[in-house]
């Protein structure tokens, strides 16, 4: 679409929200173990609440830490009449490797991946691939993109799950979907012309907006 063209029809606009971060000391994969999160930066989700548009339908995946990011947005600010739970937005299952560290799973369980567990198309024993977190993502944006049609959809969800939806969004293979850096609490706008051709109707606005002085934290960091 061009820059300045009128935009007509339909747009659905998903606002993607990464949950809080889970304390983690020992660096292990948690995947769909239902961990708890820590909410307690409440300058970051006042401002992350601000940005959320009103009279949106939420949505969380049936994890503890989505749901309670969600919860903490809406006791910030975040307009959250009803929260819907869909399972179908977890994060990827990664089975046998749950509960293992990241070392472990890196040096007796997975090929090498630089940025994520393993390559998109394993599977991990009694778990799920990305290639299969992608599959199951895009059936609920599919299907609640149809649901709410012209609505804003708010959606507490994980790494792994915003990444399929930036996936299906650009039409990118799974092996560079997972390149995209998620952060916790971070915002992520995908939206969805309906007037458009089926295979061009996505467009990504923004990802993984944060606070700019957590940006500027961020770059100190690896300067």
């Amino acid at each position: 679409m061009a820059t300045g063209a009128k935009i007509t029809g339909l747009v659905t606009r998903w606002w993607w929200v990464r949950h809080a971060p889970v304390p983690n000391p020992e660096a292990r994969c948690y995947g769909q173990t239902d961990k708890d999160c820590d909410c307690s930066n409440v300058a970051l989700f006042r401002h992350q609440a601000r940005l959320l548009p009103k009279g949106a339908v939420w949505y969380a995946s049936n994890l503890l830490r989505a749901r309670k990011t969600a919860e903490h947005l809406a006791l910030h600010g975040g307009d959250m009449n009803e929260l819907n739970v869909d399972p179908n937005l977890a994060e990827q299952h990664f089975g046998a490797w749950q509960g293992l560290t990241y070392v472990e799973i890196a040096e007796k369980h997975a090929d090498n991946h630089l940025f994520w567990l393993g390559p998109p198309e394993q599977r991990p024993p009694g778990g799920e691939s990305f290639v299969d977190l992608c599959d199951r993502t895009v059936r609920s944006i599919e299907r609640l993109t149809a649901e709410h049609r012209g609505r804003d959809i708010v959606a507490a969800a994980h790494g792994g799950t915003i990444r399929a939806a930036l996936a299906h969004a650009f039409d990118l293979h799974p092996e560079a979907a997972v390149r995209f850096e998620i952060d916790n609490v971070s915002l992520t706008l995908i939206e969805h012309f309906e007037q458009a051709d089926p295979e061009h109707a996505w467009r990504v606005a923004f990802v993984n907006y944060l606070p700019r002085e957590l940006v500027a934290a961020k770059a100190a960091a690896l300067a």
